[in-house]
């Protein structure tokens, strides 16, 4: 409990320190002391933020789903807006002195120019001693007395001058072009990488050969689909488009390998339906994700059958020229409901090819040890928004694509949907259709 505590205190004030950040530069840098501006981006400081925590809280402390809803959108389209934001923020601060610079360069040019040229305009203005025919110039005083007593140049010198808007100083200046560059860039890769959660999941096709595989599955095809994570962003569209997406490709068997969804069957017990059009040719399998036990894991297994999808819940099942083989995910030993490879795998014909879904590639080594062939996982998201590539490989034995370890392949989805922000940067969202070779074919 107290590492929790301590794990919440750290996570606050890096979000204060980061949005203290984001106001200085966006904010205090770039607009006057009690301006409108000013003001609005100031509660704009205190308001995102406390979206943000909501959205993030509002869903583990039972608030009713409308609210979750309202909440998520802003809320989670800031957290992508801090990250990319500050980076583009990061990369202006190595900008900020060389521009700085060449503005000061420019200045100094163009005074030395001005200076240069005034000295010369005096020196072409300046009256000769005498004139050609001899006789000297009127005097300031002659002029005065002909003018009705005032010299030309007080007539001048009283002139009002013309009043012209003061120009922002260099600073200023700088401050606001890093600022409005750092926003077009931040706000426009958000926007890009919403888009590309919106539209859908793309389709991506491998084949892997299997040489255990008989001549007869040659050819074979899954269509394999992990982290939809239908929530309060995404809905019954999103489920949609992935199920068209996935009938499209005409597969043998669709394997659905974890993470369907971020809360209850009664908030999104319509958001699924659209599975119940799932169509293969052998059926459609299922296997639990971490979020689900997070979810309500049994209500959920359930659910999914009613749909026509078939669980796998540490079991297998005989398909033409291979076994199919499903293990719960590693969050379900918290319910003593974790992985058995042994139930699931023990008792089999090892002669036989082995394809096994597993939410979470962690398990590979106890695929290996197993015999199974190909393992099927997702979990990663691929990072879901750059740079966290580099800590899903981190922490993954793959981050994503087809690895081999021994004699077990591994293949790893990004997944279709996006948890917390509906965004992905560097990491497109996808279905993969993969193709079993036989090495006897």
């Amino acid at each position: 409990m107290a590492g929790l505590v301590v794990t919440v205190i750290v996570v606050l004030a890096l979000l204060a320190g980061v949005h203290r950040y984001l106001w200085r530069r966006f904010v205090g840098d770039t607009t006057a002391e009690g301006s409108a501006l000013r003001r609005a981006g100031t509660v704009a400081a205190y308001v995102l933020p406390l979206l943000s925590i909501g959205a993030l809280v509002s869903g583990r402390a039972g608030a009713p789903f409308r609210l979750q809803q309202v909440l998520a959108w802003p809320g989670y389209l800031w957290l992508a807006a801090v990250l990319y934001l500050t980076l583009a923020l990061l990369v202006g601060e190595a900008v900020r002195p060389v521009l700085r610079r060449v503005l000061a360069n420019r200045a100094d040019r163009a005074s030395r120019v001005n200076r240069e040229g005034a000295d010369a305009t005096a020196a072409a203005s300046e009256p000769p001693a005498d004139r050609p025919n001899g006789r000297n110039r009127p005097s300031t005083a002659s002029v005065a007395e002909a003018s009705g007593g005032a010299a030309p140049s007080t007539l001048v010198a009283d002139a009002p001058a013309p009043q012209r808007p003061a120009a922002p100083t260099r600073r200023l200046f700088v401050a606001r072009a890093v600022g409005g560059a750092a926003a077009v860039a931040g706000l426009g890769t958000v926007g890009y990488g919403t888009y590309g959660v919106l539209r859908g999941p793309r389709v991506k096709r491998i084949t892997v050969p299997l040489a255990k595989l008989p001549r007869s599955a040659h050819g074979y095809r899954i269509a394999v689909v992990s982290d939809i994570h239908l929530g309060p962003t995404l809905g019954r569209a999103h489920t949609q488009r992935i199920v068209d997406t996935i009938n499209r490709t005409q597969p043998d068997l669709v394997a659905v390998v974890g993470d369907l969804v971020d809360g209850t069957v009664a908030d999104l017990g319509p958001a699924a339906e659209p599975l119940a059009r799932l169509s293969s040719r052998q059926g459609n399998f299922f296997v639990t994700g971490n979020h689900e036990y997070y979810s309500g894991a049994a209500q959920w297994i359930d659910q999914v059958r009613e749909l026509g999808l078939h669980p796998l819940e540490n079991s297998r099942v005989e398909i033409d020229g291979f076994d199919l083989a499903g293990v719960n995910d590693v969050a379900g030993e918290s319910e003593r409901q974790g992985p058995d490879f042994a139930l699931a795998l023990g008792d089999r014909d090892r002669t036989r090819a082995a394809v096994l879904l597993a939410h979470q590639p962690v398990v590979i080594h106890d695929a290996v040890a197993h015999g199974v062939d190909l393992q099927l996982s997702g979990h990663t998201h691929g990072g879901q928004l750059w740079p966290g590539k580099y800590i899903a490989d981190l922490a993954n034995p793959t981050g994503a694509g087809l690895d081999r370890y021994g004699d077990t392949q591994l293949y790893v989805s990004r997944g279709a949907g996006a948890w917390g922000p509906p965004v992905r940067v560097g990491a497109p969202s996808d279905i993969t259709v993969v193709e079993l070779a036989s090495l006897r074919a």
